[in-house]
Parts: structure tokens; C-alpha cells; sequence
């Protein structure tokens, strides 16, 4: 059950509070076929504002209160995507550089994000290309949401 689902240029974005309503608790990347689903608190409400918003300007940040869910090196990991500016990207080893870490362990924690545009983990790409994307690396419809905010926000990949 979604809080809300609305539609975006590569398919729909799904939204999950937590049971009090009051976080965030996941976003997740649906297919066309998904059944659109109007906001049902004011928190749903401003979480697709904030989506719409960034939707049409790739420079939209977000501020919306994020469930608290994720290991302490997730959340680090998080933490460093977020960092990452619109329209730069980094390979999953210099973000692990950066954190001290090795790549396999962030790509892991990337693929584990609840919050998809809000911690844009797509900004995180393999070495040798586009890289996997919500721990689906042989799936066309994540490869090509991945493309689309890649390109939303400058940045092009074959």
C-alpha cells in the first residue's frame, strides 16, 4: 500500500510514510501500469510536491523528514551521495575513497536506498559504465529510469 503514486517521465514514483505518518519510510520506482493513488496525509502531499518539483528542475532540493531506517554504514554512504551535486557524478570507487571504503560495499548500500531522488544514488555509476541501479542490474526499466534522471540533470549515458 502507497501513501501516494504518481506519475514521472520514466514510469511512476511510489511513496510510503511510516505508520505514524510523520517520515518518510520509502520511495520506490513503479512501472506505467501502476495505478495512480492520490496523496492521503499532508505529509504524502508535500513529499509529491517536492517530487514534482524536482521533476521539472533537476536543481530542486529536497527537505522532507526520512524515516531513520538503514545500517550506520548506510546511512554514511547516504550521507556522501548526497553530497554529490546535479549533474556530477561519481564511480562507486572514488565515492568509496572518499568514505574509506571499497566499492562492492557502497554499490551495495546505493542499491539499498529507501530514498530514491531525495538520496540520488543515481549519480553513482560503475567504472566501466552506467552500472546496475536499485539493486537491479540486468533490468531494463531501473536502467532506463537511471538514464532518464542521469540526463535530467546533464549528464548522458549509453
Amino acid at each position: 500500500m502507497f501513501n501516494a503514486v504518481i506519475d514521472a517521465p520514466f514510469g511512476k514514483v511510489g511513496i510510503r510514510l511510516d505508520a505514524e505518518a510523520d517520515s518518510v519510510r520509502e520511495i520506490v520506482y513503479l512501472p506505467d501500469p501502476v495505478q495512480n493513488v492520490a496523496p492521503d496525509t499532508p505529509l504524502a502531499e508535500e513529499v509529491v510536491r517536492q517530487i514534482e518539483r524536482y521533476l521539472e528542475n533537476p536543481a530542486a532540493a529536497f527537505d522532507l523528514p526520512l524515516a531513520a531506517i538503514g545500517t550506520d554504514f548506510q546511512r554514511r554512504v547516504w550521507a556522501g551521495i548526497n553530497a554529490i551535486p546535479p549533474g556530477v557524478v561519481l564511480t562507486y570507487g572514488q565515492l568509496a575513497k572518499e568514505l574509506g571504503s571499497v566499492p562492492r560495499a557502497v554499490g551495495q548500500a546505493c542499491g539499498s536506498n529507501y530514498f530514491p531522488l531525495v538520496i540520488p544514488c543515481h549519480r553513482v555509476v560503475a567504472s566501466s559504465g552506467i552500472g546496475g541501479f536499485a539493486h537491479h542490474a540486468d533490468d531494463d526499466f531501473f536502467r532506463k529510469v537511471k538514464r532518464w534522471l542521469l540526463a535530467h540533470e546533464g549528464v548522458s549515458y549509453a
